[in-house]
């Protein structure tokens, strides 16, 4: 072997762990967990079965009841992620939920992502919403450029003190930025837990409610598995400051790379269906996080 051919090999092998290496803090930490590891059934115990020896969930919706369920544990910043297979066929007037919430009522905070469900043939539509000191009717919606019926897809919200980042199968759709130096509020004092519900909610989930459910088609199903919690446990050790030792605080996490930069724009530019912030119907006057870039 040559000395240049050699020296090509040790730099590409230099390069490749060092991606290796910057990756692990985020690969050691992700092994799906069971889910009564992390989670308990909020209502409708009876719509809610184990599948895979707990590795995997299926939840039901019928006219009798929806069901849901909710983290053990409340935290404050960190990465949470699940694989998702929403429902197939006819699912117009069904919400499928996953969402952090601080379950603190007047002032609560709150990271969403809904699901809305379709008539078939037509796209299926997820709205993120994010609520900051009790403020949110901040909705934007994108139609998903797959079919998550068919398979399941991750869905994961990344939080920490500089913004909030939803992703799909790793492609960002939603950022919000803190912008507390411009006086808007910033979701960071409250720890929260990890939900997710199927319900029904024909009255606006599908078209603004004009394609209401239909109950010939029920029971609707939706299937979770690879629980990923990563953050601090509230109550727990005082680490969940700004510390660059938490992998979400560090600086990779601190802003979107090139790469998913240009994903995130052609997110906005090919899938985004409404954002609230240029609803001038609701919002005659744009809100402040919008012109200080969300």
């Amino acid at each position: 072997m040559t000395y240049s051919s050699t020296r090509c090999r040790n730099v590409f092998l230099a390069v490749l762990t060092g991606f290796v290496t910057l990756m692990l803090p985020y690969v050691a930490d992700t092994k799906p967990a069971t889910f009564l590891e992390n989670f308990y059934i909020t209502w409708s115990d009876s719509h809610i079965k184990q599948l895979d020896d707990g590795m995997a969930i299926q939840l039901l919706l019928d006219e009798n009841s929806g069901c849901g369920f909710g983290s053990k544990s409340k935290y404050l910043f960190g990465r949470v992620s699940m694989k998702i297979k929403l429902i197939p066929g006819d699912s117009a007037g069904t919400v499928t939920a996953f969402y952090m919430n601080s379950d603190t009522d007047a002032i609560r905070d709150e990271l969403d992502f809904e699901f809305l469900g379709n008539r078939t043939g037509q796209p299926y539509s997820v709205q993120t919403n994010v609520y900051a000191n009790g403020k949110g009717d901040r909705e934007q919606r994108i139609n998903l450029w797959f079919d998550p019926a068919a398979d399941f897809h991750t869905y994961s919200i990344l939080w920490n003190h500089q913004h909030v980042v939803f992703y799909v199968d790793e492609v960002p759709i939603r950022v919000y930025k803190n912008n507390e130096d411009k006086g808007i509020a910033y979701p960071k004092m409250q720890p929260m837990g990890v939900y997710s519900t199927l319900w029904e909610a024909d009255d606006w989930a599908t078209r603004g409610g004009i394609e209401k459910i239909d109950w010939n088609k029920a029971p609707f199903y939706a299937y979770y598995k690879d629980f990923d919690i990563e953050g601090c446990t509230v109550p727990g050790p005082t680490t969940c400051s700004s510390n660059p030792s938490n992998w979400w605080e560090g600086a990779t996490y601190q802003h979107l790379d090139s790469v998913a930069a240009r994903r995130y724009r052609w997110v906005r530019v090919n899938h985004m269906v409404y954002d609230y912030c240029t609803d001038k119907n609701r919002n005659p006057i744009t809100p402040p996080e919008c012109m200080a870039g969300i």
